[in-house]
């Protein structure tokens, strides 16, 4: 399992992803933030990133935060 923390921006015009070198992610969806759109969005978006099946990404902890930390 590994551990990442990622910050949230809702809303975005372009949906992208941006990874530091300190192991910090960025995840910008279009997305509301309502209803658990942007969350299911920020998984669909990590699991293709990563090349992971959604199944295997829960979020740990931030579910109505733009700080999540994300497991997979």
């Amino acid at each position: 399992m590994q551990r990442i923390n990622v910050r949230v921006t809702p809303r975005a015009r372009v949906q992208k992803i941006i990874a530091d070198e300190s192991g910090n992610v960025h995840v910008y969806t279009n997305a509301a933030p309502t209803d658990g759109d942007a969350n299911a969005a920020v998984i669909k978006m990590l699991a293709r990133y990563f090349d992971v099946p959604k199944g295997q990404i829960k979020i740990i902890r931030g579910h109505t935060s733009r700080d999540k930390v994300i497991e997979f």
